[in-house]
């Protein structure tokens, strides 16, 4: 057998921006299991499940996730697999050191930014969105000590996995965008 290399694409679907979603996950895994395949198919590079007092699902199989992630990636013509790394504790993802923008996103009172009047073409994100029942009031607050900013993804209360999809397209479409931040 005998091969011609005639053209080559190197690193097809480089972007110069980079989204990272913290999403505890929900109750019914088939819900988690969609977010990641649709974040997969716009465009997320690590997923960390965040565990957070009011999280109803605290264990994850997360090689059954990967075979799910890796599906989408394939569907949707990707070169690049997402990171999928196992359960950590909301305290720890609060604290970790990320280079980049923090994003909290939750319904409680008080001042939020929308995100998409926020976000940055060609940065860094990292958007946390909490479990059924929202984040608490203890959560947020360290959270913002932590350097996260609260943001609103829009006037509709919107379940775990529809947050975390309408939070990687908004992050995707800003940075898709040239040049005019109308919305």
């Amino acid at each position: 057998c005998k091969l011609l290399i005639t053209d080559y694409q190197a690193d097809h679907d480089k972007r110069d921006f980079f989204v990272h979603l913290a999403v505890a996950p929900t109750k019914n895994i088939d819900r988690f299991e969609w977010f990641l395949e649709k974040s997969t198919e716009i465009g997320v590079d690590v997923i960390s499940p965040v565990i957070c007092s009011r999280s109803e699902r605290r264990i994850i199989k997360t090689e059954r996730l990967n075979r799910v992630i890796t599906a989408a990636m394939k569907q949707s013509l990707k070169t690049w697999h997402p990171v999928l790394h196992e359960p950590v504790s909301f305290q720890d993802l609060a604290s970790m050191e990320f280079d980049g923008d923090k994003y909290i996103a939750h319904c409680a009172p008080g001042t939020r930014v929308p995100l998409h009047s926020i976000i940055k073409q060609g940065c860094s994100s990292l958007v946390l969105i909490g479990p059924e029942g929202d984040f608490t009031g203890e959560e947020i607050l360290l959270a913002e000590k932590q350097g996260f900013i609260s943001v609103s993804l829009g006037g509709n209360r919107l379940r775990t996995e529809t947050a975390a999809v309408i939070a990687c397209h908004t992050i995707s479409l800003i940075n898709s965008m040239s040049g005019s931040r109308n919305l």
